[in-house]
């Protein structure tokens, strides 16, 4: 029935953004999560991320985005969801379970390092997909290749450990399900700019990334 229900999300989504109501028709959602990290990091992204879209794509996204606990039912109700954070990440055998279910059913995750979630996130989603290896995505990858192209693959945002940024994904059944940004910070980009004071172009870039999760995370589904 979850899998039925989120699908027809999918759909409607589709269908309500190419008329462009003006009631919002969906809600990006932030994921919640156990371990003491600060899930809750960059507060002013999201809506940023939704007004780009708005403007740039024609969806129809409330600003208002929604908070959802990753072992939550809720979770459901929300076909893209985004997780952020700067340190430890824990889920349960519950939560594993009821992420790995929400995935397989057509939902989408993207998780962005804020910079140290790295070794947790890796070991949070081997719980979630014991069977799967997250892999690095070629340059040429329909991800970079939506409403903007980018032809080097992840913009780089912040310095970090002055690593390249990476993207590596999840697939399951030839579906990219999980899409991880690592060693880039895009939703530090998002926030309103007075936040990070980052240049202008590099927030531009990195909410023209951040559209194009979205645009494939819903074409693709």
């Amino acid at each position: 029935m979850r899998k039925i229900v989120l699908i027809f999300l999918l759909g409607a989504f589709l269908i309500l953004s190419a008329f462009n109501n003006s009631k919002p028709s969906l809600k990006l959602a932030l994921l919640k999560y156990s371990g003491g990290g600060d899930w809750y990091a960059n507060p002013t992204a999201l809506p940023n991320l939704a007004d780009f879209c708005n403007d740039m794509l024609g969806t129809n996204f409330d600003k208002d985005y929604a908070t959802v606990e990753v072992g939550s039912a809720e979770l459901f109700n929300y076909p893209f969801v985004h997780m952020t954070g700067h340190g430890n990440v824990v889920f349960s055998d519950a939560d594993a379970e009821n992420l790995r279910n929400y995935l397989m059913a057509g939902g989408f995750l993207h998780i962005d390092d804020n910079y140290g979630m790295d070794p947790y996130v890796r070991t949070a989603m081997k719980k979630v997909f014991p069977e799967l290896e997250l892999i690095e995505l070629p340059f040429n990858h329909p991800i970079y290749k939506q409403k903007f192209t980018f032809p080097n693959g992840l913009p780089k945002i912040h310095k970090h450990d002055d690593k390249p940024s990476q993207g590596f994904g999840l697939i399951w059944e030839g579906r990219l399900v999980c899409y991880y940004t690592f060693e880039t910070d895009l939703g530090d980009g998002w926030e309103d700019p007075e936040v990070h004071k980052d240049p202008a172009d590099l927030r531009r870039k990195s909410l023209e990334m951040g559209a194009n999760i979205v645009q494939f995370a819903f074409e693709q589904g």
